[in-house]
């Protein structure tokens, strides 16, 4: 094993491709997740406007029913596994040891692993576009619209095991930061004193664990059904077709909630900040986001409405998915409480904060009347409920994601994004988004069924859907202003600075961005919002930012190939099983002897000061 680990030779420095490929630094791991997802964002945006191009008049045929069935089943796939989830995992992995005063994560290079994981299995999702056909049973792909005798392409299993891979990747992450956070906290840091972020990163985290195996067993019964023949949800054999629903809606709605909880702990840090002054009710907003955790298990049917389950069932889940908006409305009361009285500054980071309470309240509002069983089997599969769910996915989580981006951009990158820029971008996104998907409310009030890709004129659809491809194609050019703020501020933009924004939290008090230690002494804290006070009460700070006396001594992990070369065989396993057995074989040989070598690597390199920052 040395041989190989000799051949391998651990480079020395960070410079290049290859600095950048094996990379276990937290920092540069999160700008990957970043860039990737953005990456897959736009793609995911471009498979929308083709939508909705496509719907913008009555009897369109720009694509064809077959090709619209995959763009639907691709976009919603690619915005919440590959754009949304991973968006989050970007800041987890940036900001989290620097929220807790930690160096790295407790496992770097298992982060390393997780995010060329979910590199693969995103390519390996996208690469079915042009190997046969891509998946076009829908992002939920129900039973028994995905067996073999209804779909027998390749589209379908190229999902489950796209999927699959992407669902180690995510448990990885997971149970980092689980340790993470509760092993390598600052001394002094309680749970009770972790930023909010923090907390709902450790929320998150639980649910993934919980979640994922949920979907993995349902996605092995998937892809034994269309690789081997057997019949979980054959009904012709004796399967049942709804078993799938309550295996996916278990692990689809807690899902839902690790979309929007990283957002509302994002939020959580914004508003205090820019209202300078402490966020309200801080132990009853940390509480509210437990409790939806552990809540977000018991409303999975109201998926599930109109499938007959029953009364007693539908009453149940009723009940529950009412209750669950308690915890919810709290935070918007107390994060309207901080804004309240506060010295509020407009900046674009609290544009986006403000518009995403706007448009949270707007789709909690409809989930509330989903919650309803009788008023959910009039909306059920109509363009209600597309329009409930962007404003939760995109209203909340993405809105809450890009103020996050413009926060935590000048830490990133020792820059501030153009502020006139910024309010531009606001102004788009809050019109377009408005402009695209309030219409929807109507649509689905005069019965126009989702996942049509089509319609007659003589309905009455034409004009709102005309509507809203003219707010898709804004919003388009708003993701633009973005992009365009985001590469010109990375070269242009005013020089940041520590602390431009008067930071409440830990990664303010060190340079912009951080130096590869983080921290050249590790931060002492004794209170929430302990820097922050410390600045009020213009006391020496005792958070040290650069170098010191002891900077040789720091010892970081050193950089690896081996999570990049594991997770390569993992996914080249996954084709292998869809094609080619005996390349599946050597997949599987190339992530064992990949894992073995992992194993012999030193866990520190012998000095920080031999490697180039």
């Amino acid at each position: 094993m040395v041989t190989l680990t000799t051949l391998l030779k651990r480079p020395t420095s960070d410079e290049g491709i290859i600095g950048w490929i094996t990379t276990i630094d937290h920092k540069r791991i999160g700008i990957l997740y970043g860039i990737s997802a953005i990456v897959f964002f736009v793609i995911g945006g471009i498979e929308a406007l083709l939508m909705r191009i496509q719907l913008a008049q009555p009897n369109s045929g720009i694509v064809s029913p077959e090709v619209y069935n995959q763009l639907f089943t691709m976009h919603g796939t690619t915005m919440i596994f590959l754009a949304i989830m991973p968006l989050s995992a970007a800041f987890f992995n940036y900001v989290i040891p620097l929220m807790i005063g930690a160096r790295d994560v407790a496992f770097p290079r298992l982060n390393a692993f997780s995010y060329w994981t979910f590199l693969f299995g995103g390519i390996l999702l996208n690469s079915s576009w042009i190997l046969g056909g891509a998946p076009n049973a829908g992002w939920f792909a129900y039973a028994p619209l995905t067996s073999i005798e209804y779909n027998p392409g390749m589209g379908v299993t190229f999902w489950a095991m796209g999927l699959q891979v992407l669902g180690i990747a995510s448990l990885a992450a997971a149970f980092n930061f689980i340790v993470t956070i509760i092993n390598l906290r600052a001394p002094g840091m309680k749970l009770t004193q972790m930023p909010v972020f923090v907390w709902m990163t450790f929320v998150t985290s639980f649910l993934i664990v919980l979640a994922f195996p949920v979907i993995t067993v349902a996605l092995i019964e998937l892809l034994f059904d269309r690789l081997f023949g057997s019949n979980f949800f054959a009904t012709s054999a004796g399967g049942d077709p709804l078993l799938w629903q309550h295996l996916f809606w278990v692990f689809g709605h807690p899902e839902v909630y690790i979309l929007i909880l990283p957002a509302m702990g994002i939020i959580s840090e914004i508003l205090p900040t820019f209202s300078s002054k402490p966020l309200f009710g801080y132990p009853v907003i940390v509480f509210s986001g437990i409790i939806i955790g552990f809540m977000g298990w018991a409303v999975w049917s109201h998926h599930m409405f109109t499938v007959g389950l029953g009364p007693i069932a539908n009453a149940a889940f009723a009940l529950t998915t009412m209750l669950i908006a308690i915890p919810t409305g709290v935070k918007i009361f107390n994060w309207i409480a901080t804004m309240w009285k506060g010295q509020v500054r407009f900046t674009s980071p609290m544009l986006f904060a403000i518009g995403f309470i706007s448009m949270f309240i707007i789709g909690g509002l409809s989930g509330m009347m989903h919650a309803v069983a009788p008023s959910d089997a009039q909306q059920q599969d109509t363009y209600f409920i597309v329009a409930h769910i962007h404003y939760v996915l995109f209203g909340g989580s993405i809105f809450a994601l890009i103020a996050g981006l413009y926060y935590w951009y000048p830490k990133i990158t020792g820059r501030l994004m153009s502020e006139k820029l910024g309010k531009l971008n606001f102004f788009l996104t809050f019109v377009g988004f408005n402009l695209t998907f309030f219409p929807m409310h109507f649509l689905g009030l005069e019965g126009m069924p989702r996942r049509i890709y089509t319609y007659d004129a003589n309905i009455g659809f034409d004009l709102w859907n005309l509507v809203a491809t003219i707010g898709s194609i804004i919003l388009g050019l708003s993701i633009l202003a973005l992009l365009h703020n985001m590469f010109w501020s990375k070269r242009k933009g005013e020089i940041a600075g520590n602390d431009p924004w008067n930071g409440r939290t830990l990664e303010w008090s060190i340079p912009s961005p951080p130096p590869h230690y983080n921290f050249a002494s590790i931060p002492t804290v004794n209170k929430l919002d302990d820097f922050w006070y410390s600045k009020q009460k213009q006391i020496k700070n005792e958070l040290p930012a650069g170098a010191s006396d002891n900077e040789a001594n720091i010892h970081m992990p050193s950089p690896s190939f081996f999570p990049f070369i594991v997770s390569l065989g993992i996914v080249i396993a996954a084709y292998g099983l869809m094609y080619y057995i005996p390349m599946a074989i050597i997949g599987v040989l190339i992530t064992i002897i990949g894992t073995y070598a992992w194993s012999f690597e030193p866990a520190m390199e012998e000095s920080h000061t031999e490697q180039s920052h």
